[in-house]
């Protein structure tokens, strides 16, 4: 009892420590959502694996997640998978001060005085997994693999301020007991921010910052290592955290394409002084593609077993630049943190389907080559179709109905806009008159969902559930809508259509194979 209270007590100070260092970063997030009218931090996922570096068995994790409360943990992996993917099950939360600690802990026998399971010492800590350590991304190695697969999702604009993470070992003092490692988990989770754009119609910039495990004296230079970063871009957002996995690759960027940084060292300066040469803190920041709603980050550690100077701790990276490791200096594999933010931003997107162009009062629309703008809540944007020549225009659909040619949107959330033209020679649906060639509409879907579609003109409706495909007229505007399930959510259109609207026209002028994407 005496043990667990200097353990609490320790934690309690490191808790304010750790709570001062990091006010400068709280004031700037919430500067930069005050100005970010127009996007929203919708949702924060960190999902890693880790190397069992302890030298010895383990009986447990922990994550000490700062800014966040037990009741805004969405879920704790593998929250809804069956509890036996991972050797300890189901983690739980409790609430301290400020956070929230979760944690992973064997259960304890107590007829044989043993925990029940633990993670063993890896046979190798050369690299970090390619497959996510749990009994579905390494079903015939994870049991000795000596490494583990954990995970929490935040609630809607809730996101950690920082988070610590340590191996529990067994506490010698009180049997059945586990306790914190004597050293910390050097894992960094990026801090994430949004800063909008000078340009209203430009896509917001998301920013995402790790920072280096603090100097342990205030004269010394703190532990370095080495990181990678690897990034991808979402059109649909993260809805699990369990999605997060490293042989994942529809979600997880892990190949050289995907590749931001090849090589950073992170290492803290002195707090009191050093040469401030910025390599405690690494900040990749990017536009969010238009459309796009989540950005997906790796970041791959390894320790750094290069020169330190004896007196200050500073790494003395062979290249003079610390820009990527030297013979020697690249150590073990720490782990892989895959982590994840969504953003819902107040933005219009414009589609044209068939032989016109859309433009705006604002100047901020030209589509087919601009169709893309971010606003702040409440404004209003006026469109106007013009057709090229030999054309019409037919129709509106999306936030703008009728067919007058020009219409005004109030944007309050995210929208998009169909303006749909047609030429002379397009028909009805069904088979058409002799000489006018037909062409075939494919529609897949991915998970489950309903499309369903309607010829202008015709009370023809398809419906992806029982019929998939048919034949239309040259020149028919085929208009389709993605329904998905209840509790779940439309993700995006690809083939034919693209964006994650879930409204899409088609000009029939070939065959054409569209699927909508629903989120499982």
């Amino acid at each position: 009892m005496q043990r667990q209270k200097r353990v609490e007590s320790r934690r309690m100070a490191q808790n304010l420590m750790i709570a001062a260092l990091m006010s400068v970063l709280g004031i700037m997030s919430v500067a930069a959502g005050a100005r970010a009218q127009a996007v929203v931090m919708a949702g924060n996922y960190q999902n890693f694996d880790v190397l069992n570096n302890t030298g010895g068995p383990t009986y447990g994790f922990e994550m000490e997640v700062h800014g966040v409360s037990a009741a805004q943990l969405t879920r704790i992996f593998p929250s809804n998978w069956n509890a036996g993917v991972i050797r300890y099950g189901f983690g739980t939360a409790t609430d301290f001060p400020g956070g929230v600690y979760v944690r992973w802990i064997a259960p304890w026998d107590p007829a044989t005085g043993q925990f029940v399971t633990y993670t063993p010492v890896p046979p190798s800590l050369t690299t970090v997994p390619g497959d996510s350590c749990w009994t579905l991304g390494m079903p015939n190695t994870y049991q000795t693999a000596g490494c583990e697969h954990f995970g929490i999702s935040t609630t809607y604009n809730v996101n950690p301020t920082s988070i610590i993470y340590r191996w529990l070992v067994a506490d010698p003092a009180n049997p059945g007991q586990v306790m914190p490692a004597s050293t910390n988990v050097s894992l960094p989770a990026p801090i994430w921010t949004v800063v909008p754009p000078a340009n209203p119609a430009l896509p917001p910039a998301v920013v995402a910052q790790v920072e280096a495990p603090p100097a342990p004296q205030p004269a010394l230079f703190g532990d370095a290592q080495w990181v990678k970063v690897y990034k991808m871009e979402l059109a649909g957002k993260v809805d699990a955290v369990d999605q997060l996995v490293g042989d994942n690759p529809n979600m997880v960027p892990e190949n050289a394409a995907q590749l931001e940084v090849n090589w950073s060292l992170l290492q803290a300066d002195p707090p009191n002084g050093g040469n401030k040469r910025q390599r405690g803190k690494l900040a990749n920041q990017g536009n969010l593609g238009n459309g796009n709603h989540a950005v997906v980050r790796r970041y791959e550690y390894y320790a750094y077993t290069g020169v330190y100077d004896p007196v200050t701790h500073q790494a003395l990276c062979a290249d003079l630049t610390c820009t990527a490791p030297s013979p020697g200096e690249l150590g073990d594999a720490i782990g892989a943190q895959n982590a994840a933010a969504n953003l819902d931003v107040n933005a219009l997107t414009v589609n044209v389907v068939g032989a016109g162009s859309v433009s705006s009062s604002d100047k901020n629309f030209s589509c087919p080559n601009k169709c893309y703008g971010v606003y702040s809540p409440g404004a209003t944007i006026t469109l106007t179709a013009k057709p090229n020549s030999g054309s019409t225009f037919s129709q509106w659909s999306g936030a703008c109905v009728g067919n007058a040619s020009t219409c005004t949107v109030s944007l309050n959330a995210e929208s998009s806009v169909s303006a749909t033209f047609v030429t002379p020679a397009g028909g009805g649906g069904g088979g058409g008159a002799a000489g006018t060639p037909s062409y075939t509409l494919s529609i897949g879907r991915s998970n489950p969902g309903t499309v369903t579609g309607t010829p202008a003109g015709t009370d023809r409706v398809l419906n992806c559930g029982n019929a998939c495909s048919a034949k239309f007229v040259q020149g028919t505007i085929v208009t389709l809508t993605a329904t998905p399930p209840a509790g779940k959510t439309f993700a995006s259109w690809s083939g034919g259509c693209s964006g994650t609207a879930p409204i899409c026209a088609l000009n029939m002028v070939k065959d054409t194979s569209v699927q909508a994407n629903f989120n499982k």
